[in-house]
């Protein structure tokens, strides 16, 4: 398939400095190629004094960078992830070999490593090792410039790695070790890759600080630049033929390094092959259709036996698991619940949703959670061993491993033999439909099929605490009913508390058995979906829940709305009283003239906008005289009204259809 791009016209002021650049560039290395004697080629590099040089710069080169990924492996997670005062200072440090003149460099070394040096006699007198004019000595100058190259690419892919990745994987009983060396590098691959060779060509060119720390000694630190160093005194045609084995390993190395470890491992084998087209689960059943929760299908296979914890040793509360949570900080709530609580966490932006379940994680300093699971007491745990797993929006799918790996996972890091941990991994996939995609990594797998291998992945753990982030809000509508009735069926067997944030109205009916709103960090509400859905206390639940919401206070038998205007109503309230108006859309009536008889709110409007939901049409109707309103009507009578945008309309609410919330 062809792609088409727009042709750019260069201006002549930007084209002429580039050209001039890329030929000052390419002039130098096209003067070591038509410099080179090609007929003495073979003779100059294969001299004892070159053979012996390029060894030695072999083997300097190869400790260079194993000294360089020893120490600055740690030194580029800790820039990228930990936060610490001075972190700018250390970063200046790491970049200030890659600037600093290299003989300077050598009088630096020479003065911390050397004999008279800060460090140099210690090591003498204690260990009897000397650094300078040694071949240790062209180690740690190689080293010392070389580094950075390293430390600077794997800060950049770590910092290009989403957290959610090591965090679901710490929720699933990995120890930050395990986390560190069986997500975090795999992910971090290309960048540590790139950083490795550019660091290995850094260190095999490096002279100016070997020489001035090292010395020029024939055998023992006389590196490949140092032989091109002497020969451009005798042998200037030697010289140029070393200079140009030299140039060609380094355009190997940036050859090698274009283009090809950039991304992630999964993008580099997503193309292999083709996502999987995806399928209706096996236990797939019609959406309900009403605003009222049903009851939870069963599965129809027995439920899995109770599994041994990290030790080896059965639960000790039985597999239920109740809730008790006490959060202090940003969030200020208490939350209890029974084993088998499905709680649905709503509220509007910066509520504190997200910031509830990481409290429960133990993941974020905004809020700190006292938290009971069973009889355990997992406070002050750290999050690895709470037995708390999540499920970020996105699924974090660790996209080098496949989808039986992805759900191993949290059993091998809690010591499930392979074999077994894969057996019970597999029989999660298979129950929940996607068993056939065992071997598929995750960019081969469609949204909905990476969301049921996610939710796999966190119940083959056998947490006690179950926290999804609006899993399914990736989804598209078809793919969201599936997973939805997947999700409830599996929801409906476990034994401890699961905690479910999301927007979506029918996520919080359905899946929900209690509707937990939160404003501002605290809680708002806290009740069953039916007493939610028809009490909301909330003006952002009551739109969510696809409700007129208007907040007022209550005086003369009416209610005096906050956004100006009033309301009469059939219930009174005593003066002074603050309350949520509900007015369901379709108890909005629209009318192209004012309307004549019993309705007691009457505003004029003009429609605003039009939109459909399933076999009817919202129209959203602005006024001067009263808040925005919502009617839900049918095509015909929009056909009949004439209704469009920017139309002038009359709308009316009967006293009647008015419910009252008292806040």
């Amino acid at each position: 398939m062809s792609r088409f791009r727009t042709r750019t016209r260069p201006p002549v002021a930007l084209a002429l400095p580039a050209l001039l650049a890329v030929a000052f560039l390419l002039l130098p290395l096209i003067g070591i190629l038509t410099r080179t004697q090609w007929s003495e080629l073979g003779a100059h590099l294969t001299s004892p004094g070159v053979v012996e040089a390029l060894r030695l710069s072999a083997v300097v080169s190869l400790w260079a960078l194993g000294l360089s990924l020893v120490l600055g492996v740690p030194l580029a997670w800790l820039l990228a992830r930990v936060p610490f005062k001075g972190k700018a200072l250390v970063r200046s440090l790491v970049l200030l070999p890659m600037v600093l003149p290299p003989t300077v460099g050598g009088v630096a070394l020479l003065l911390g490593f050397g004999r008279r040096g800060l460090l140099g006699p210690w090591l003498e007198g204690t260990f009897g090792i000397t650094l300078p004019f040694h071949t240790s000595g062209a180690v740690v100058a190689a080293t010392f410039v070389a580094m950075p190259f390293l430390v600077i690419s794997l800060e950049g892919a770590l910092g290009g790695l989403k957290q959610s990745y090591e965090e679901t994987a710490a929720s699933l009983g990995a120890s930050p070790v395990r986390v560190f060396f069986t997500v975090t590098l795999p992910m971090v691959a290309p960048g540590l890759i790139a950083g490795a060779a550019l660091t290995w060509a850094r260190a095999l060119g490096e002279f100016g600080a070997t020489i001035t720390f090292a010395g020029n000694l024939p055998g023992t630190t006389q590196t490949l630049p140092l032989q091109v160093y002497l020969l451009l005194q005798d042998q200037p045609e030697a010289a140029t033929s070393v200079s140009l084995l030299l140039l060609a390993i380094a355009m190997g190395v940036l050859i090698a390094l274009r283009g090809r470890w950039t991304g992630t491992p999964a993008d580099r084998k997503a193309a292999e092959l083709p996502p999987v087209a995806e399928e209706p689960a096996p236990t797939a059943a019609a959406e309900p259709a009403a605003a009222e929760p049903s009851a939870p299908a069963k599965l129809a296979e027995p439920a899995e036996p109770t599994a041994p914890d990290a030790s080896g040793a059965a639960p000790r509360d039985g597999g239920r698991w109740p809730l008790h949570a006490t959060v202090t900080g940003f969030n200020r709530l208490t939350l209890d619940a029974e084993p088998g609580t499905t709680i649905a966490v709503v509220g509007e932006n910066g509520a504190g949703k997200t910031t509830l379940l990481r409290a429960l994680l133990g993941l974020t300093p905004r809020a700190h959670a006292e938290l009971r699971l069973g009889d355990t007491d997992v406070t002050a745990l750290p999050p690895h061993k709470r037995q708390v797993a999540w499920v970020p929006q996105d699924g974090a799918l660790f996209p080098h491993l496949s989808a039986l790996a992805n759900t191993a996972y949290g059993l091998r890091a809690r010591r499930v033999p392979r074999a077994e941990a894969r057996a019970r991994a597999q029989a999660w996939l298979d129950r929940l439909g996607v068993g056939h995609l065992a071997q598929r990594k995750p960019a081969q797998l469609s949204g909905g099929q990476a969301q049921r291998v996610a939710l796999a992945r966190a119940l083959a753990a056998r947490p006690r605490l179950l926290l999804l982030d609006e899993p399914l809000a990736a989804l598209d509508q078809t793919t969201r009913a599936r997973v939805r009735h997947t999700l409830r069926t599996h929801l409906a067997e476990f034994g401890g508390v699961c905690l479910i944030v999301t927007h979506d109205p029918v996520e919080a009916v359905s899946l929900a058995d209690r509707v937990l709103v939160l404003a501002d960090g605290q809680t708002l509400q806290d009740a069953p979906p039916v007493e939610v859905t028809r009490h909301p206390r909330s003006p952002w639940v009551a739109r969510m829940l696809g409700r007129n919401a208007w907040q007022g206070t209550a005086s003369e038998g009416g209610l005096a709305l906050a956004a100006g205007g009033r309301l009469v109503l059939a219930e009174e309230l005593p003066d002074g009283v603050p309350a949520l108006a509900i007015i369901a859309p379709e108890a909005v009536s629209v009318h192209r003239e004012r309307p004549a008889g019993s309705p007691r709110n009457v505003w004029p409007g003009t429609v605003r906008e039009i939109t459909a939901l399933g076999s009817r049409l919202r129209v959203l109707i602005g006024s001067a005289e009263a808040p925005d309103l919502v009617a839900e009507i049918t095509p015909d009578a929009a056909a009949e009204l004439g209704l469009a945008d920017g139309v002038r309309v009359w709308t009316s609410v009967k006293a009647t259809e008015i419910t009252l919330v008292r806040l």
